[in-house]
């Protein structure tokens, strides 16, 4: 699994390094044709690493309930994310993947819940929620270089 660990840190230094000079604004605008912004890509990451790899394994979240409400699979921005707010996004963005590394080193992923993804993919393990979770990463990249051209 370091692999794949050492895969999502650089997955994620690399997204942040390509946003590095927009401003809040840019980062909060729905180009015509999008149903979403980068802020909320951002934060949807985070949300999903956690959901796919805490809760399925029946652990408590490391964000807030309020960030899974807001940020989950079929959500849409509901309010302008603040600089200050995204900065922390940014902070967990980095931090969480190293937790997970870390909690995963300590043996704490001991259950797991099965879970059909959308795209028809059956997760079993936290093996397979943290190899899926760098596909869905990788989507969501792939969108941000999207909107990045609109904003």
């Amino acid at each position: 699994m370091q692999k794949q660990f050492d895969t999502l840190k650089k997955s994620r230094l690399l997204t942040l390094k390509i946003i590095e000079n927009l401003t809040i604004e840019q980062l909060n605008k729905i180009p015509a044709g999008f149903k979403n912004n980068i802020a909320w890509n951002i934060t949807h990451l985070v949300v999903t690493q956690q959901l796919l790899c805490y809760k399925l394994s029946g652990l408590k979240c490391l964000i807030s309930d309020e960030m899974i409400t807001n940020f989950q699979k079929g959500t849409a921005p509901t309010y302008t994310i603040s600089e200050d707010e995204f900065e922390t996004i940014k902070k967990q963005f980095l931090f969480l993947p190293a937790q997970l590394k870390e909690d995963y080193a300590k043996g704490l992923f001991k259950n797991y819940v099965e879970y059909k993804t959308s795209v028809d993919i059956n997760l079993n393990s936290i093996e397979d929620g943290v190899i899926f979770n760098l596909y869905h990463e990788g989507i969501h990249l792939g969108i941000i270089l999207q909107l990045i051209k609109f904003v």
